[in-house]
């Protein structure tokens, strides 16, 4: 009777529920318009998951999931490979672009 009630979702279970097809067509973009791409997912709350690209020419974006199972499911359907960290060769890979130089420069001075 308990059974009915419980909400506990387990690694079977995660495993086994698909990626948002949306997802993983924005991941699939973004690798194929970059020559390729890596990920690192990032816990972010109640929010869930972001999951931060970074391109094999440096440009670097960003896709949010409900969690992180569903994070890495997406990665893997898309065919990009999820780091387990921020290693330097990768943070020495990501090229800001001016644009966001810019908008970073913006958040600053209106503190």
């Amino acid at each position: 009777m308990a059974d009915r009630f419980d909400t506990t979702l387990t690694a079977e279970q995660a495993a086994n529920a698909p990626a948002p097809s949306g997802l993983v067509a924005g991941i699939k973009s973004f690798a194929a318009g970059h020559g390729g791409a890596k990920a690192v997912i990032e816990y972010v709350g109640k929010r869930g998951a972001r999951i931060v690209l970074v391109g094999s020419d440096g440009v670097w974006g960003d896709q949010f999931a409900d969690d992180t199972v569903a994070a890495r499911q997406a990665c893997a359907k898309a065919g990009v490979t999820v780091e387990n960290a921020w290693e330097r060769e990768l943070m020495d890979q990501m090229r800001p672009s001016n644009d966001l130089w810019r908008s970073m420069a913006r958040r600053t001075m209106a503190r």
